[in-house]
């Protein structure tokens, strides 16, 4: 059980990385590196910005999880 919930850790903190990296920058830094400061006119940036939100915070919730089930789990063990 620690096993997987270990590596599930891993692969959330990845993509965490990951989605908070694709977010639209408001005033500079890292997301300019990527591209984040030429303004689009996309029809549908609001939905995907919505979406990567949701996407965000649902990955954020199940690091949380994550860490606090390990947490449990090897405090009964030790």
């Amino acid at each position: 059980m620690v096993t997987a919930l270990s590596i599930v850790l891993a692969l959330s903190s990845l993509l965490l990385i990951v989605l908070v990296l694709l977010h639209r920058g408001k005033g500079g830094g890292l997301s300019n590196m990527f591209g984040g400061g030429v303004s689009s006119s996309l029809g549908g940036s609001a939905v995907v910005e919505k979406n990567l939100d949701r996407l965000t915070i649902l990955c954020g919730v199940v690091w949380i999880v994550c860490i606090l089930a390990l947490n449990l789990l090897l405090k009964q063990t030790s």
